[in-house]
């Protein structure tokens, strides 16, 4: 069998990495500091003296980027965060931008 005459065909795939997210938690004037520490622990996993640090910076300067995560995550991680905090009664609110 000859593969004389016969063409292949290559074809390129580009691979990009999925869009990032970053998750922005505001500030309010009924969310305890414990909780919001809790969430940051709990839910986005960042150690104790992070977590203090994240707190205090939503804290003083309004808000502030708590990770950036691919979109689903990012999305589930505000989604796990608001059901406890309406579960304790907090008005506590993030939210996801594109970074």
């Amino acid at each position: 069998m000859s593969l004389q005459g016969q063409t292949r065909e290559f074809t390129k795939i580009k691979i990009r990495e999925p869009k990032h997210y970053k998750v922005l938690m505001h500030n309010d004037d009924f969310t305890s500091m414990e909780f919001v520490v809790d969430i940051l622990i709990g839910i986005f996993h960042k150690a104790q003296t992070e977590a203090e640090r994240l707190m205090l910076l939503v804290h003083q300067s309004g808000q502030a980027t708590v990770g950036t995560y691919p979109y689903d995550l990012a999305v589930s991680k505000v989604q796990a965060a608001s059901e406890r905090a309406k579960q304790e009664g907090f008005p506590f609110r993030m939210t996801v931008e594109e970074a």
